[in-house]
């Protein structure tokens, strides 16, 4: 018999067909950070879903960071039902690694020592990088999301033609800056002239904006590479889908000819990159970090938190 169930939430209602929907082992539901009123919405809707499949199976809370940090995993044969493996286990070639976190709403590096064990070595102290992105897309009057319409843009541009500000590049930790970079495209559009050259010089101005941007990840990431004595170096989220970041990356990993000192390239160390599908936000990734919290035994209150961390 085909049931309809009506999930009731506050002034929506989800029908749930039974026909269509298989019991899972775990129901897992992102608890921060983010917009709480959106948290609550999805961590009510397990519970109700909890109740009319299965009162026995178990909810575990997911942080979305740590999703993003294990969206590798979507695309790598790596086994996580032992997630502090022995040395020379299969997660002995991977780990510590280097994660980079790239979004719309973060820019996190991280130290990762393992799945279960990591910290986070540095952040953005201003603008995301993916937040950077949209301004400057709306400054060229590009559609939004602008992180796509940048990189498109830039292909058709000089990468070189306009040297934008490389924020914090040579400090010594491992923190950025990007509020101060989309204030020079601002002020280089403001000063420009005559002002229809704007329209000419767009290709060159985005091409220049991201080259910028991404000089910085890049070298800071290496550096904390080589500081750290890396295996591997991950990159998540939705600026993660980039394609231009993730051949520069791969180029100044495995340089064709490869140095002998510094950090401005380094060798022997692996690279991974999600595909497109996994590199935004998706279900896949929190349902990886919440099977990783389960297997750990790690039990996170079912409360929305908008400001958790990592």
């Amino acid at each position: 018999m085909n049931k309809e169930v009506r999930i009731k939430n506050k002034n929506k209602k989800t029908i749930i067909h039974n026909s269509k929907f298989i019991i899972p082992d775990l129901i897992v539901v992102t608890v921060g950070p983010g917009l709480e009123p959106a948290l609550w919405t999805g961590i009510n809707f397990a519970k109700e879903l909890q109740k009319i499949k299965n009162k026995k199976i178990k909810i575990v809370g997911a942080n979305h960071l740590e999703g993003h940090l294990y969206s590798f995993l979507l695309e790598k044969k790596i086994a996580v039902s032992n997630v502090n493996p022995p040395a020379g286990g299969q997660m002995s070639n991977v780990f510590p690694a280097i994660a980079l976190l790239v979004s719309g709403g973060h820019t996190i590096l991280v130290k990762m020592d393992s799945l279960v064990k990591y910290k986070k070595i540095g952040e953005t102290r201003d603008d995301a990088i993916g937040e950077a992105f949209d301004k400057v897309a709306r400054l060229l009057n590009l559609p939004y999301p602008g992180g796509p319409e940048i990189e498109k843009l830039a292909k058709k541009g000089n990468s070189s033609a306009i040297n934008f500000p490389r924020p914090m590049l040579n400090q010594k930790n491992y923190d950025f800056s990007f509020s101060g970079l989309k204030t020079s495209v601002l002020y280089y559009l403001r000063d420009l002239n005559p002002k229809p050259k704007t329209q000419n010089l767009k290709p060159d101005i985005a091409a220049s904006f991201q080259q910028a941007a991404f000089d910085v990840l890049i070298k800071k990431t290496l550096r904390a590479a080589n500081e750290f004595k890396a295996k591997s170096i991950f990159i998540s989220g939705g600026v993660a889908a980039n394609k231009t970041l993730q051949q520069q990356f791969k180029l100044n990993i495995n340089p064709p000819h490869p140095p002998t000192g510094g950090d401005g390239q380094i060798s022997k160390v692996k690279f991974f990159a999600p595909s497109k599908n996994f590199c935004g936000d998706n279900a896949a990734m929190i349902a990886v970090a919440g099977y990783i919290n389960y297997l750990q035994k790690k039990n996170r209150r079912l409360i929305a938190n908008g400001n958790l961390g990592i």
